[in-house]
């Protein structure tokens, strides 16, 4: 079966709104029912979809996904905001710079970009535009810090990268400390020219900064300790080699049950079913598209799609620049239609071996393929994050699209300085 005709037959199942899990699905199964010397038949591409699921290190996704849930009905966002708004509030733009800095550390406890944009967003909006902010912009910039929360780790879909490419994962997730803070910076320098260019209604902000302050910083540092200290036990587990990400996953998850049922009893025994069926409901789809994403990855393999790609690549473009800025194109456009987990799994046996190719280590290249992923959370017509920021606001869509425009662009300038200074992404290892 041809391959431009297996690639046209998944993007036109997608277009008449078949989900992306069964259209994976039966692209995966499609060539050997139509082609009898096809190398395997769909049997095999049956159990690859079943033996996709069957990884240790994939346990770590529904851990993080329910360790997240804990966390944002346990009010761990406030907690972090607090801490933040402290110290930032009575500087030029230190409610918004609070926000982004919150959402750095929220993505180090999520690993997800929108449940990131859904536990800081519900708390941060109504703050930031009762302080005067405008709705537009304060929703903006909670939906593109919130696609921090992929690229800070813990990370779902650095995760993902580890198990298409056999990188490590603890490799992965250190390599996404710079870039990370790196364009969180960059958004803060927005923030500040924003808020410089259109002004502030400083009388409220330190009314409210007072309140905080009438607190003392012992008070609140008491109040956010448990929040900061989350990340910090999730990640040091991690680099101190005593647990493995899945591991230290688990960790987090009864972290977050002790803090929010005993410390803070921000929530009750009787609300762990509503909170452990909405992970349910949040991993499932996931698991779905992991197993058939598997398949259809073998099948491209099988079909040689990699070798294809790589040599018309190759043949057409012969500067490693050049090649780099097509492979970002590439993938930004991916972003923009197509959810994070299949693109990852698609795309890594196709894009990974054109990048070690021209000598670029496969840890740069997730970090450099997260990053573009994240930039697609908050780009239409897909973008998860402009999607939920506007539930939580009922700001059109294409409103907080527009407001978010120019933090897109600083979110492009890190990409580029990720793809070309490889240092930014290694320095750590």
């Amino acid at each position: 079966m041809p391959i431009a005709m297996l690639l046209i037959i998944f993007v036109i199942l997608l277009i008449i709104a078949i989900p992306v899990g069964i259209a994976l699905g039966i692209t995966s199964v499609l060539p050997s029912l139509i082609d009898p010397s096809f190398t395997v038949g769909a049997k095999y591409m049956v159990r690859a979809m079943f033996g996709g699921l069957d990884s240790f290190p994939l346990l770590a996704v529904p851990m993080f996904v329910l360790s997240g849930i804990i966390m944002a009905k346990g009010g761990i966002s406030k907690k972090l905001f607090d801490i933040f708004a402290y110290f930032f509030g009575n500087r030029t733009a230190g409610m918004p710079c609070a926000v982004i800095a919150t959402c750095l550390f929220y993505g180090a406890i999520s690993g997800s970009a929108p449940a990131t944009v859904a536990a800081v967003g519900s708390m941060t909006i109504p703050i930031l535009t009762e302080l005067g902010y405008d709705l537009k912009f304060t929703t903006a910039i909670v939906a593109v810090a919130g696609g921090l929360g992929v690229i800070i780790p813990p990370s779902i879909p650095f995760i993902m990268y580890g198990m298409a490419s056999g990188a490590s994962v603890s490799e992965l997730f250190i390599a996404g400390i710079i870039p990370g803070l790196l364009i969180g910076i960059l958004l803060m320098i927005y923030a500040v020219y924003y808020c410089r260019k259109y002004g502030e209604d400083k009388v409220r902000i330190q009314k409210e900064v007072k309140k905080l302050h009438s607190r003392s910083f012992r008070k609140v540092f008491k109040d956010s300790f448990f929040a900061i200290l989350s990340p910090v036990i999730i990640l040091g587990c991690i680099y101190s080699g005593i647990a493995s990400p899945t591991e230290a996953a688990v960790i987090s998850v009864f972290y977050a049950l002790i803090i929010s049922l005993l410390v803070y009893k921000s929530i009750q025994i009787k609300d762990l079913r509503d909170i452990f069926k909405e992970a349910i409901r949040t991993f499932t789809p996931i698991l779905f598209i992991l197993a058939a994403s598997t398949a259809f990855s073998r099948a491209i393999t099988l079909m040689q799609v990699p070798q294809s790609v790589s040599e018309i690549i190759n043949s057409n473009f012969h500067s490693k620049i050049i090649i780099l800025l097509v492979i970002n194109a590439f993938l930004l456009i991916v972003g923009m239609v197509m959810d994070t987990t299949p693109a990852i799994l698609i795309l890594t046996p196709i894009l990974l071996p054109i990048a070690t190719n021209i000598g670029m280590s496969p840890i740069q290249f997730g970090v450099i393929m997260v990053v573009n992923l994240a930039i697609g959370f908050i780009t239409p017509p897909i973008g998860v994050n402009l999607f939920i920021a506007s539930s939580l606001t009922d700001v059109p869509v294409m409103d907080i699209a527009k407001k978010a425009l120019p933090m897109i662009g600083y979110f492009l300038i890190a990409l580029l300085l990720i793809t070309f200074i490889p240092a930014l992404s290694l320095a750590l290892l």
